[in-house]
């Protein structure tokens, strides 16, 4: 990949931009980094459409936790476009009735105004247990939920909501994939990227050690070296620990 291939970065529920800061210093030379506004629609098909109208015409992309929905959203839509993909911390499965009846209380709660008491309870499940008591990850994270605000995390929520089953369309994906997820991630268990990595020939399985949910400010290191790797390097099929 040359040094102008644009990067196109989808960030999850209730993330922002600055999700992908700590790694953005090693991507940039690569080419102009993009960070997608995902907050604005309450279906991915209304959130991929509009990421793909604000993108360049073809680009690396590369989405976490739902971002990633939102990315196999992006390779129905749009494969053509898409010249690489990472899909980090995420599934390709839909939701259960569980994850739908939590992810609906969830919006009760928000509506009442306790979405900041929710982050908090929540903040345990997102990292791995030796960073529960991390101040600056725990303070990204409410950062991060008052840059979405309420209304764009119900609209967020809603199209998770509604997400299709992403597994049967796997098959399709014909660019360098890389699958990227941590070792103890409590929020999508990384058999999911191991299902994802499976499904996506030739596709590139890196587990992250010490890492839960959000890699970037996790690990910053490793996960910045895999994204270059895969930006600057060809894909090389099977799992690996880094």
């Amino acid at each position: 990949m040359d040094q102008t291939t644009p990067l196109l970065l989808v960030p999850g529920l209730a993330s922002s931009a600055r999700i992908y800061a700590p790694v953005v210093p090693a991507l940039w030379r690569f080419g102009p980094v993009m960070i997608a506004n995902h907050i604005r629609d309450d279906s991915m098909a209304a959130i991929a459409r509009r990421v793909l109208s604000e993108a360049p015409s073809r680009f690396a992309l590369a989405g976490h936790s739902m971002g990633g929905y939102i990315a196999l959203e992006i390779m129905r839509q749009a494969p053509e476009r898409v010249l690489k993909l990472a899909l980090i911390n995420t599934q390709a499965r839909p939701d259960t009735p569980e994850a739908t009846a939590r992810r609906r209380g969830l919006m009760e709660r928000a509506r009442r105004g306790e979405l900041s008491v929710a982050r908090e309870e929540m903040f345990p499940e997102l990292v791995h247990p030796s960073r529960r008591d991390d101040a600056g990850i725990r303070k990204l994270v409410h950062e991060q939920g008052e840059d979405v605000g309420v209304e764009g995390y119900l609209r967020q929520q809603t199209a998770i909501i509604a997400r299709v089953d992403s597994r049967p369309t796997l098959a399709t994906i014909k660019c360098p994939t890389l699958v990227l997820t941590g070792d103890q991630d409590n929020t999508i268990p990384n058999a999911f990227s191991r299902e994802m990595a499976e499904g996506i020939a030739g596709a590139r399985l890196v587990i992250l050690e010490r890492c839960g949910h959000l890699p970037q400010p996790e690990q910053p290191e490793a996960t910045a070296r895999a994204l270059a790797e895969w930006l600057g390097a060809p894909v090389v099929s099977g799992p690996r620990t880094a």
